[in-house]
């Protein structure tokens, strides 16, 4: 028998206790996988800018992914603080977190994403690559020499 689980993602404020306590997840994650200067974290408080939008999702109420697009001034929507909890992974969140952050993009009147990952999350690269990010340069304030960096970009038609 297949289970049916209630998958919901909104819009939410980061400062609130349980989705800073995923974002701490996600930190606590990054920090295994890089060192600090390879870690291009957002802080809560920037995530609550109004130039920000971050989304969260919850399975059967429990939160357990997020995401979220930074408005920049030069046009273009920055993919930021992708993550979904080891605990809700294979459940097709993380494509649900980045179709969500292409209509908000689009309603901001953008048609651009970018963003930056790392060479040690394979996972990630692989669905940005089947969700249509394309490599590309360093942009932004992002080092230009870091190794470990992979930037992304795609183009919502």
């Amino acid at each position: 028998m297949t289970e049916t689980r209630t998958i919901a993602i909104e819009r939410v404020d980061p400062r609130r206790p349980e989705i800073t306590a995923l974002i701490n997840e996600l930190d606590e994650y990054m920090h295994g996988l890089y060192p600090a200067e390879s870690n291009h974290l957002v802080d809560i408080e920037t995530l609550a800018s109004p130039n920000v939008h971050f989304f969260a999702v919850a399975v059967d109420g429990a939160w357990s992914g997020c995401g979220a697009i930074m408005i920049q001034p030069e046009g273009y929507a920055e993919v930021k603080r992708i993550f979904v909890s080891p605990r809700a992974r294979g459940l097709g969140l993380g494509r649900r977190i980045i179709e969500t952050l292409a209509d908000a993009t689009r309603a901001q009147g953008l048609d651009l994403m970018r963003l930056e990952t790392g060479v040690k999350q394979p996972e990630a690269l692989g669905l940005f690559a089947a969700l249509g990010f394309a490599t590309r340069g360093p942009f932004g304030d992002y080092p230009t020499d870091d190794p470990l960096s992979v930037f992304m970009e795609r183009r919502l038609r």
